[in-house]
This record gives structure tokens, sequence and C-alpha cells, in this order.
């Protein structure tokens, strides 16, 4: 079979298109910096990769700051890239601005369609850049030019970065609907977790509207019917250890262990499997309990307030907490409780103790 990519061509990056650095104006001046997006221009820093088009930014600079410094203008459908520290991170221009020296600008000289660069660049600097990454993650302009670009005539990457967008589109709604839901269920939580629900499975009315169904409380008003109470009085509450790491055999033997590892995972109703394992010798052997599956786990420390509930047998690191529930709590309405209350624990100082909580027992 013949090779599809025979055809291509492949040259240095210096070759195809014209590569601009930016810069950024001296902190030290206030009038270098606008205080507003009205007075100012859009000055693009790694943290705005996010995205296929860059409008906004976080920060924007005055005239004075573009004319005392070596930013360079970059114009609407150039395509940017960070070639320092988050390597390959790319967007499109989406209006006439200006970047900082961590991000490079790509003009095609003809060859290379720009759509073309958006999609090739970031595997041509994971494949190119690998040693000066592992060395430092960072690039020049000098090596930036250097970078080997394989790419088919004018026509086929037509077709390649069409397909492409349309998968990019797809994604762009379908997040956008996410967040959209996202944002519906945070008000529903809300009215859920203050108000509740009636007999007749409608939402009591608002406390201004009928205060006879709320009573005050040392947690605040909730409604007349619901009880609250410490948490430990309603679920068997637990944590858990790391077997030392020195002992070969208390890892790898099959017992999931939720750990710090796994904040990505959590946050999604159900956890179902861990980045790290240890064996039945390591809990033996350390403070670590393998807990049945169903409980409902919390992360105390570096991503404090994520939680989820396990789908099996599962043991936990220090850095979380967990609850066992029974007929008197149920873990579904826990873990959306804690959700609810997610940005209280992470107002929460490192080391301090969740001592009480307010649920509504038996109300759903």
């Amino acid at each position: 079979m013949r090779d599809a990519t025979a055809s291509w061509q492949k040259s240095p990056l210096g070759e195809l298109a014209d590569i601009a650095i930016g810069g950024t104006p001296s902190r030290d001046i206030e009038n270098y910096w606008a205080s507003d997006r009205i007075d100012g221009f859009p000055w693009v820093a790694i943290s705005d990769l996010h995205g296929r088009i860059i409008c906004e930014t976080k920060e924007q600079i005055t005239a004075a700051g573009v004319n005392n410094s070596n930013v360079k203008l970059v114009t609407a459908g150039t395509v940017l890239m960070s070639f320092k520290l988050s390597l390959g991170r790319v967007a499109f221009a989406g209006r006439d601005l200006f970047t900082n020296e961590a991000i490079a600008a790509f003009k095609s000289r003809g060859e290379v369609a720009e759509d073309f660069f958006f999609y090739v660049l970031p595997e041509a600097v994971r494949t190119s850049a690998t040693d000066v990454a592992i060395k430092g993650a960072t690039l020049n302009k000098e090596s930036l030019k250097t970078l080997r670009i394989s790419y088919p005539c004018k026509a086929v990457q037509e077709r390649i970065t069409a397909i492409l967008s349309a998968i990019d589109t797809a994604i762009e709604k379908t997040e956008a609907l996410i967040a959209k839901y996202q944002q519906i269920k945070a008000g529903l939580m809300h009215d859920l977790f203050t108000r509740g629900v009636l007999p007749n499975g409608q939402l009591r009315p608002p406390r201004e509207q009928a205060p006879e169904l709320y009573q005050e409380t040392v947690i605040g008003w909730i409604p007349r019917d619901w009880q609250y109470e410490l948490l430990d009085k309603l679920a068997l509450r637990g944590s858990g250890h790391t077997p030392n790491k020195n002992f070969p055999e208390y890892w790898n033997g099959g017992v999931k262990w939720v750990s710090l590892a796994d904040s990505h995972r959590l946050d999604q109703l159900y956890i179902s499997d861990t980045e790290l394992q240890i064996s039945h010798k390591g809990i033996q052997n350390s403070s670590a309990v393998l807990y049945p599956a169903g409980i409902v786990v919390l992360s105390r420390d570096a991503g404090v307030g994520k939680s989820a509930i396990t789908t099996e047998p599962m043991a936990v690191s220090q850095h979380f907490m967990c609850w066992k529930c029974d007929q008197k709590m149920d873990n579904h309405f826990l873990y959306y409780w804690l959700q609810f209350n997610k940005r209280t624990f992470e107002n929460i100082a490192m080391g301090s103790t969740i001592l009480t909580i307010g649920l509504g027992v038996g109300v759903v």
C-alpha cells in the first residue's frame, strides 16, 4: 500500500513562516499598563492561551507601553504558540494584539496555510523539542526556525484542517452546553439545599414568601421539618495512609488507592479507577484501610473539597476523608451536599477540621 504521506514535503519552520517574539513592558512604570480593556491593547500571556481564538486577555498594555518596549503588533488571524514552560499551546489571534516573550507568532509565507500551522505546530514542538523540554521546557527563536514541519499540498492541507476544525467546533459547542448545564445544576443545588422540596415534589416557597415553613438554627435558616446534626453521628468517618514507599511489596498489589494523583477523577459523582495501587501487605503494615464500595471521599489538601463515591472497594491516602453511610445518610445525598458546600471547604485553611455541617436528614 502506498504511503499516504509520501508526497508530503518537510522544511524548517523558519522557511515556511515569519516568526515574531513578543515582550513585556516594564512593570515599574505604571502608565505602560492599562486598567481596563477600553483604554488598553490586548497583551497575551500563556495563561490566555485557552480556546482556539483569543480576543480578550487578562492584562492590557497602553500605547506608551507599546512604544517603550519590544512588543510587536500581531495581526488578527495569526497563529500564536507558547514556546516557554508550557510548550505547544496554540491559538489564533482574534484581533490585532500583542504578546509577551513566551509567545511566538507565526505568519505563513504561503506554502502552508495558517489553519494547518495551528494543528501541526504542537506536534512538531513535542517531537522535535523533547531534549530541550527536559532540560528546561524552553525554546528560542532560532531553535523554532529549525523545527522540521511536514506538510502536503494546499488542497490536502485544507481537507485536513476542515475535518479537524469541524471536530473542534463540535467540542466547543459541547463544552458550552456543559457549562450551561453546570450553571443550571449550581442554581438547582442551591434551591434544593436551602429550600428543599414539598411532599408533592415541588420546591418549597422561598423564606421571604413563606417564613412559617422555615426555622432559624445555629447553622442558619433551614426548612422547618429538617433536622441538623454532626455528620459523625450520621455516617462513619475514616481517613487513610500511605504505605512505606521503600517496600516495593507494599505497592502495585491490586488494591485501588485514592490519592492526590486522582484529583482529575473527582467531582464526577463516581470514581472507579485510581492512578496508583497498593497491596494487602501494604495495608497490613500501615494505617491504610480497605473500605467497601460506596464510601464518599473528600479531598482535604490540594484540590480541597473535591469528592466522589467509590464504585468498588478502595483505600485512600491521608489526604482524604471518607464516610461510610448507612440508613441514616444516603451516600448520594452526602456527595451532592459536599458538592454544594465545595466553596466553603476551599476557603478552610489547611490543617483545620470540619466539625459540623447541616443536613436535611431524610429529605431528598
